[in-house]
């Protein structure tokens, strides 16, 4: 790794756009300067930085105020990206004293407005080393969580659920893998060494490049959360149906549709994003089509028997998976995506033939996206019934199931396999 500098540098610097800029982790680190040229190990390295920093804010957050003369927000943004991310390697990552803090000061070079400061970081960074870890033994995981998030998952779920959810979430996620051939569940459950969960999914403790792993480049499985892995499921397909999976990228629910002999239309507007879609087409040998265009807008040649919108949402129950998630949303957000999922709801119901069932899911915990988006649906579509979901149809998570028949996944349900996303799914057929 050389002197360290490169990829700790990276993380501070992706910190800073993921806050400033209210990016995503994977995006900010890629666009990064001297990211792409780093080596494997480097950018492995950056990205557990930057990882590990999301997920331990709140706590880091509050070590480092011990220390600071003002609060860490009026620090010069490098300057608070460098002492966020210097703090987490100390207290998180079990980085070298020495190795961190000197690293951390020589970084302070790279800008005019740090320089000056290099005496400050090296002062507090060294506190932190001594005293830090006592201090963070005083912290708790749900202080990783902004405000905002925290208030709203409390009044959903109780305390008691909060603090099952964030404790889930502080612990880095496993690989879970869908499986093509349903038949073929076993034998790659043995060559991955991978646990079969109670419906269907592969799980790893461990993900490393899954492009190296059996099965990958055959196209035997793709990787996808197990909570992801079940609106789908709840469909009902049957071979030949014709299916429009809305907002369909990155790809994972398609290819389950797919893999039933549906006949799929793949919707989504983000270009970038069906690449990724269409990779796992070709590598997997399933067929779909595919349509660049605005679900709200879209019209299919013809009624589907089925339709499934994984809506755009806050993202707030992938926290797990992406850390940065609850940091880059604000209150506000949920409001504005809450009015365009019930647009897309309502589009996507029109595209359904009459007698045919719809599923809306959304990853986010937050009841406005889930709970109170189905029963505005309700309200608005009145060519819409619910469809409950029964016990059967998602073994092991009965008590997901709402007394409406919907359902709620949490990051605390399955915790000692390791967890799931957040998560929630309603079903609905469309009157004659």
């Amino acid at each position: 790794m050389k002197d360290g500098l490169p990829p700790r540098r990276c993380a501070a610097l992706a910190y800073a756009t993921i806050l400033r800029d209210r990016r995503a982790l994977e995006p900010a680190l890629e666009h990064t300067p001297g990211y792409r040229k780093m080596s494997d190990r480097d950018r492995a390295f950056a990205r557990a930085i930057l990882a590990t920093t999301f997920r331990r804010l709140g706590q880091t957050r509050k070590v480092l105020d011990h220390f600071l003369a003002k609060p860490l927000e009026e620090t010069t943004e490098y300057a608070a990206a460098l002492l966020v991310t210097g703090a987490t390697q100390l207290l998180w990552m079990d980085g070298p004293p020495h190795a961190v803090v000197s690293t951390t000061v020589a970084l302070c070079q790279d800008t005019t407005e740090t320089y000056g400061l290099k005496g400050v970081v090296n002062a507090v960074l060294r506190k932190v080393s001594t005293e830090g870890p006592d201090l963070a033994a005083r912290t708790a995981p749900r202080d990783n969580l902004p405000d905002w998030v925290s208030r709203s998952w409390r009044k959903a779920y109780g305390p008691g659920a909060l603090s099952r959810i964030t404790n889930v979430q502080m612990q880095p996620p496993p690989l879970d893998i869908t499986v093509k051939d349903p038949v073929e569940r076993e034998r790659w459950a043995g060559a991955l060494g991978a646990e079969i969960l109670p419906n269907g999914t592969l799980r790893r403790r461990e993900i490393g490049d899954i492009t190296q792993l059996p099965g990958f480049r055959e196209g035997a499985w793709w990787a996808q959360d197990a909570a992801a892995a079940i609106p789908a499921t709840l469909l009902g397909v049957k071979s030949g149906d014709h299916v429009a999976d809305l907002c369909a990228a990155p790809g994972g629910k398609t290819l389950q549709l797919a893999a039933l002999g549906a006949r799929v239309t793949a919707v989504d507007d983000n270009e970038g994003r069906l690449k990724r879609l269409r990779d796992n087409l070709s590598r997997t040998g399933l067929r779909a089509a595919v349509a660049v265009e605005d679900v709200r807008r879209f019209r299919p040649k013809g009624p589907a028997d089925a339709v499934l919108l994984d809506a755009p949402c806050t993202a707030t129950g992938t926290m797990r998976r992406h850390p940065e998630a609850g940091w880059i949303k604000k209150p506000g957000d949920v409001q504005r995506m809450s009015r365009l999922q019930l647009e897309m709801a309502g589009a996507a119901a029109r595209m359904l033939r009459p007698g045919g069932w719809m599923v809306i899911c959304t990853c986010s915990l937050q009841p406005e996206e889930g709970e109170q988006l189905a029963a505005r649906l309700l309200e608005t579509r009145k060519d819409l019934k619910p469809v409950a979901i029964q016990d059967g149809e998602v073994p092991g998570l009965a008590e997901a199931i709402t007394p409406e028949g919907w359902l709620r996944l949490t990051p605390a349900l399955w915790a000692d396999r390791g967890g799931m996303d957040g998560f929630f799914a309603a079903r609905f057929e469309k009157s004659s």
